[in-house]
């Protein structure tokens, strides 16, 4: 599911964090492929370039998939510094950055889910027409949240885009964990099944006509919200995370520590546009809505 997702456009987290590391380039076969909703393909990925693959806690963790202009071929072994060095950049991989659904150690298998809306995008057509043995090349795993077990409750909130990521944590919250969770989708056709501590529900919201991430605002903003410590995870479409932030710091006043906001995808840009300007994007939000 696309993520652009570990590149966080307005994220909020721990004021320490450790130095990042230089992602890994790693290369992948398809094993299977399913069709889990109208509009979603899940892949399985393996192979003997996934033997020193890890990831770390994180329930977000994504991947940067690169795919190489057509005709164009990577010298052996694959060097990302050394293309950068020495290709034109249009020559270089363009990346789509998709969140880990889940991760098998032991069978060392990847598993990536993506929508796909016909030939809309790139990630997303390769994904519907993607055959077990076709090899794909990513970078990472990167991350930075995972559900603290020691808070009072948990808020997680997001469109088609955070899905798995939201998934991800759900399946690691413990029984009696205090939980509201509310995914946005286009219909009752696009909800998925996944399994959960007793007590742990989603809330399904369909979106039908209506503009993206405008059910979430207004069910985070009727939530009658717990008492005690929240951490909140919100990830989506720029524009409802931005609202949200801002009704989640100023009028609920929930501290930025505790909140790991994204946003991973901004409506009527491409990735490379909001690549090139989410940073700038993100420090204008702060600015607003911080002061």
């Amino acid at each position: 599911m696309q993520s652009n997702t570990g590149e966080t456009a307005v994220a909020e987290q721990p004021a320490a964090q450790p130095a990042r590391k230089a992602p890994r380039a790693y290369e992948a076969q398809v094993i299977r492929t399913e069709r889990i909703t109208p509009h979603m393909v899940r892949l399985v990925l393996g192979g003997p370039g996934l033997d020193t693959f890890e990831t770390g806690d994180y329930t977000d963790h994504y991947v940067k998939l690169l795919f190489a202009p057509e005709g164009v071929e990577y010298p052996a072994p694959f060097d990302m510094e050394r293309i950068r060095a020495e290709f034109p950049r249009e020559q270089w991989p363009t990346t789509r950055t998709y969140t880990v659904r889940a991760w098998d150690a032991a069978q060392r298998e990847l598993t990536v889910d993506f929508v796909v809306h016909g030939d809309e995008g790139l990630a997303g057509p390769w994904a519907a027409r993607a055959q077990a043995g076709d090899t794909i090349r990513f970078l990472g795993p990167g991350g930075g949240y995972a559900p603290d077990t020691a808070a009072d409750w948990h808020l997680l909130a997001g469109d088609e885009s955070a899905l798995p990521a939201i998934a991800t944590a759900l399946e690691r919250l413990p029984e009696g964990a205090v939980v509201h969770a509310f995914l946005e989708v286009a219909d009752a056709s696009e909800e998925q099944k996944f399994t959960t501590a007793a007590g742990v529900e989603v809330t399904w919201l369909h979106r039908g006509a209506r503009p993206v991430g405008e059910a979430l605002i207004d069910a985070v903003r009727g939530l009658d919200f717990p008492a005690g410590d929240v951490h909140v995870f919100v990830h989506g479409e720029a524009g409802f995370v931005k609202e949200l932030r801002r009704h989640l710091r100023i009028d609920r006043e929930v501290p930025r520590e505790r909140l790991s906001i994204s946003g991973y995808w901004r409506l009527g840009k491409t990735d490379e546009a909001w690549r090139a300007i989410k940073r700038e994007w993100n420090e204008q939000v702060e600015r607003e809505q911080e002061s």
